[in-house]
């Protein structure tokens, strides 16, 4: 029969899922346990439609010598475009057609809407999957391909309860070990200011950029500020901000906007940061908890479930992190609220024993990936 013939006798995996940036310390810790694994990517070429810009994922990935497949398909939303779904059954043609080619020896998840049309074509064609929940609660795409995928592997405690008992596992976030490190030495900063570090993820926040810009005239008298403000082609936000800078250099200050904040560099940002400006996915509040830094968390408002804000009150809960939501946000209120945060900065500590992050959340992950290869 076709399909029980469909592995192939070298090993190969399959990755797909929304996170990457979790999904790179696994795939470096398969490489180091056998070199010989043959990995493939199934990601975003683009964020947004009418981008031209690649993404960082597509740029990291790619970097790494990682075969890359854009792939496309429909969001689960709590409201529905006929578009957007039309999506779905295009994304899950291209997957199955994929898949048939590479004949992989399991699927490893890292959730989002592109693993379910992948999850899907993986469970038709008998290919194994495992999948990782990021956030602390259960998201549309992993609670549907979790019914069908041989394990769901949990970052939080909090979302034992949404899922079956017999299937998880709890492995943490696997964390870029260059967050510990400060191994770089690009970020030029007036060292008698606090410096803050603003990011909204690999592809930034229109909303949050806008922000910042609006704020740069006032708060520049008191921090320097690190960006990371993405790529998109359509705002062209990176190119307006650079522009800004120039005109700001005199300030006392500095504004350093960069596309990107690249894996090399991100430990001398959080060395130099006080604290952090930012949305709150599941990743960013991880590296935030491991390093206990001060943050100001900006939750994105229609993400599913409104987990980034279910994210952001446990971290402030935890004595860490203030919140303004983004129906409050105005200039004025972020300003206050930085100003009160730099002020009473060393109040800003871990309270909560129950909140950590698990560590070698990578290594747990790769001994299940193994287990199915």
């Amino acid at each position: 029969m076709f399909l029980k013939n469909l592995k192939s006798k070298s090993k190969k995996v399959v990755i797909t899922g929304g996170h990457h940036t979790s999904a790179i310390p696994v795939i470096r810790e398969i490489l180091r346990r056998d070199p010989k694994v043959e990995i493939y990517w199934f990601g975003h070429k683009y964020s947004m439609k009418g981008d031209i810009n690649t993404t960082l994922e597509f740029r990291q990935i790619n970097g790494m010598g990682i075969k890359f497949f854009s792939l496309q398909a429909g969001k689960f939303y709590k409201t529905y475009n006929v578009f957007r779904l039309a999506k779905i059954p295009l994304g899950f043609l291209r997957a199955f057609i994929l898949l048939l080619q590479i004949k992989p020896n399991m699927i490893l998840s890292f959730g989002g809407y592109l693993a379910v049309p992948v999850i899907i074509a993986g469970y038709i064609l008998k290919i194994p999957s495992i999948t990782h929940e990021q956030t602390m609660v259960a998201g549309y795409a992993n609670k549907l391909i979790s019914k069908i995928t041989k394990k769901i592997m949990l970052s939080w405690s909090e979302s034992e309860k949404f899922y079956p008992k017999e299937k998880s596992v709890l492995t943490g976030i696997p964390l870029r070990k260059e967050i510990f490190k400060s191994s770089s030495s690009k970020f030029e900063v007036n060292s008698g200011l606090p410096t803050i570090y603003v990011t909204a993820g690999k592809t930034g926040s229109h909303k949050i950029n806008l922000l910042i810009k609006d704020s740069l005239p006032e708060i520049l008298g008191i921090v320097n500020i690190i960006h990371q403000c993405g790529d998109h082609s359509y705002f062209k936000d990176y190119d307006t901000l650079k522009i800004i800078a120039e005109n700001l250099k005199d300030q006392p200050g500095k504004y350093i906007p960069v596309k990107f904040v690249l894996d090399d560099e991100i430990g001398e940002v959080f060395n130099l940061c006080s604290m952090v400006i930012s949305r709150a996915g599941a990743h960013t509040i991880s590296e935030i908890i491991a390093l206990e830094k001060p943050a100001l968390l900006i939750p994105i408002p229609w993400v599913s479930h409104n987990e980034q804000l279910v994210n952001a009150k446990v971290v402030s809960k935890a004595g860490l992190a203030e919140i303004i939501e983004e129906k409050n946000l105005s200039i004025e209120i972020f300003i206050q609220k930085v100003e009160h945060m730099l002020k009473n900065i060393h109040d800003y500590k871990i309270k909560d024993n129950s909140i950590n992050v698990i560590k070698d959340a990578e290594i747990k992950i790769t001994d299940l990936v193994f287990k199915y290869l």
